[in-house]
């Protein structure tokens, strides 16, 4: 067979091919949109969003619909309005041969629960983010109450503690700091239920055992805070199992080098 022939059956198989493809994708495009599988992960037990809730989010703001087509997804338009929610770290929305489609979702892991006197309460990330409290969803953490009310109007905390003018009037970003800090340790994490911040400005711990109030005082860097944890280690370990849980009602870490307590009336 002469060369020109065999390239012009190669070059009409081609053509063939690639109409065939064309034919395809369009077909395709017309299809029902199925159901994205959705990954959700986060750091730790507690989820601020589920699968459900996210398909529901979807639904309202007609990113999908009843009767989609795939060639009516809109990738882009989902992975923008999913990344805005308060809950999410980061997301990425993509499709696959075959019209199949894909969420995969990273939450934020929420450390501490604010509660002001207001009323207002709101969750702090491990990132020092601000996560407006639902209904919905309930978090084992800390609990942060406290006697004035703890504004929080950025986005993130790292916006404060960067910020000098700010730091001087705010405490939210030490509250970030000491939650950050006990979550974080193992030991801490399992003793402490509870953080209060004071009028005067001092934080107390309320253990989970026991019923003594634990003044920490101020918490202005993490290593004043790694300090007064070390010491109120060496408490829990050299003063508790000789004279138990219950004798005395306050331990103050206030003051260098030294654990100040008062023995129950």
């Amino acid at each position: 067979m002469k060369k020109w022939i065999k390239i012009a059956l190669w070059s009409i198989a081609a053509i063939g091919v690639v109409e065939l493809l064309i034919y395809a994708q369009k077909a395709l495009q017309n299809l029902p949109l199925d159901k994205p599988n959705v990954e959700i992960s986060v750091d730790g037990e507690n989820s601020l969003l589920t699968e459900d809730e996210l398909q529901t989010r979807l639904q309202r703001n007609n990113l999908i619909f009843v009767n989609q087509k795939v060639k009516e997804l809109k990738p882009e338009n989902i992975e923008r309005f999913i990344r805005k929610m308060e809950e999410v770290k980061d997301v990425k929305v993509y499709t696959s041969f075959g019209g199949n489609w894909s969420i995969a979702i990273e939450l934020r892991s929420p450390i501490a629960h604010i509660f002001n006197p207001s009323g207002e309460n709101y969750f702090i990330d491990s990132d020092g983010y601000k996560i407006n409290n639902s209904i919905d969803h309930s978090a084992r953490v800390l609990i942060v109450t406290t006697d004035n009310p703890l504004e929080f109007n950025e986005k993130d905390i790292s916006t404060i503690i960067n910020n000098d003018s700010l730091k001087t009037i705010r405490k939210i970003d030490d509250v970030y700091r000491i939650s950050n800090y006990v979550c974080n340790d193992p030991l801490m994490r399992s003793l402490i239920g509870q953080i209060h911040l004071k009028n005067n400005g001092d934080f107390v711990l309320i253990p989970i055992i026991g019923d003594q109030q634990i003044i920490f005082g101020t918490a202005y860097t993490t290593e004043d805070i790694e300090k007064k944890i070390e010491k109120l280690k060496i408490f829990y370990k050299e003063a508790v199992p000789f004279e138990g849980w219950n004798k005395y009602s306050e331990i103050s870490l206030k003051y260098d080098k030294q654990i100040v307590c008062k023995k129950k009336e």
